[in-house]
């Protein structure tokens, strides 16, 4: 008889969470190298504390009422919880605050696209520390964050939340199309994205703009194609984003970094500098943040602040990817030296590796 799980949650057997402990304790130790504090919050929150925390609703699935009638809410990231601890814990004391978090969190799901509903997530958050030099510091924990997993070849795209809301608004779109066309990007929907900006109605060079911007990766010559389809408002946008690239570069992270103008997350707190990691193994978002300097005011502390937060269980998967890969290349190698006998080392035959950690949350 089977006894069935709702779907989006899974079991954990022996081999396969040793591995996940092990990758738990890399990340975390990657964060305090840089300073950062383990905390913990609680699963729920008060719903209007999340509610608060972003402004197009909080992004909840999971709400019921307590013993008292309270609306209660499962948290879906760490972010809001962790701004709300620094309101009531650091109050009086001076920033910035270095943060870090192993926790799980939780969203709804279409149980057909095998997400997950319960998934674990890894991260910091700066609190205090403003652009440009807040930004070059997360992104520089999360780059070491990445190679602590073994995951060197992840790509960290860096974008800025600011660029289409101030382009849009410079052309005067009103604020249904503006949430059409973001919403488009935030799905990575160029397909969509391309309809919406076609039905605004804008002019010929508008339109390219619109377009065009979101079609930009790669280094800092893409940040000169943007100013040149976009001229002054672009420019002012990106202002940032190419001080950022250039403490990076001082710090020797920029290789890791790919400029990706059309880049936009679907939380409704981010207000500047974004990043999104990509794994060329398997096709997967590994994880994101960027800078949420409004936060922290709305719960009554005003505080520049970033962060980022990476899905353990992708992680997992990447990681034993990357070590097939390499396995791969190693046999290829020795297949080509003669008398060389190839070892089975694939990672199908490591205990505790299964097509169930590829689910997305």
């Amino acid at each position: 008889m089977t006894h069935p799980i709702p779907p989006g949650t899974r079991d954990i057997l022996p081999d396969e969470m040793r591995e996940l402990r092990k990758l738990s304790a890399a990340l975390l130790e990657a964060f305090e190298r840089f300073g950062y504090g383990e905390v913990s919050t609680p699963t729920i929150e008060y719903e209007e504390v999340l509610a608060r925390g972003d402004e197009r609703g909080a992004p909840v699935a999971y709400r019921f009422f307590d013993e008292g009638g309270e609306l209660l809410a499962m948290r879906s990231d760490m972010t809001i919880p962790i701004a709300r601890l620094v309101a009531n814990r650091y109050g009086a004391a001076e920033p910035p605050f270095r943060l870090c978090y192993l926790a799980t969190a939780y969203r709804a799901v279409r149980p057909q696209r095998g997400q997950l509903r319960e998934f674990t997530q890894a991260g910091v958050e700066l609190v205090g520390v403003p652009a440009p030099e807040g930004t070059a510091e997360v992104i520089e924990v999360l780059a070491a964050a990445l190679d602590a997993a073994g995951l060197t070849r992840a790509v960290i795209g860096l974008g800025n939340a600011n660029l289409y809301p101030e382009v849009l608004a410079r052309y005067g779109v009103d604020e249904a199309g503006r949430a059409a066309v973001l919403d488009r990007l935030a799905a990575h929907d160029r397909v969509g994205l391309e309809d919406e900006v076609n039905a605004l109605g804008l002019g010929e060079a508008e339109r390219e703009t619109l377009l065009g911007l979101a079609e930009l990766r790669g280094g800092p010559e893409v940040l000169g194609r943007a100013v040149e389809l976009g001229g002054e408002v672009v420019e002012q946008a990106l202002g940032r984003v190419r001080a950022a690239y250039e403490l990076l570069r001082e710090r020797g992270v920029a290789e890791r970094v790919q400029l990706d103008l059309g880049l936009l997350r679907d939380l409704g707190y981010y207000t500047g500098a974004i990043v999104e990691v990509y794994d060329p193994a398997l096709g997967h978002i590994l994880g994101g943040g960027g800078r949420y300097d409004e936060l922290m005011g709305r719960f009554g502390r005003p505080l520049p602040a970033a962060g980022f937060a990476l899905h353990l269980e992708r992680l997992h998967v990447a990681q034993a990817e990357e070590e097939r890969q390499q396995a791969t290349r190693a046999d290829t190698s020795s297949a080509s030296r003669p008398g060389t006998q190839r070892p089975d080392t694939s990672s199908a035959s490591r205990p505790g590796v299964s097509g169930s950690k590829g689910d997305e949350a």
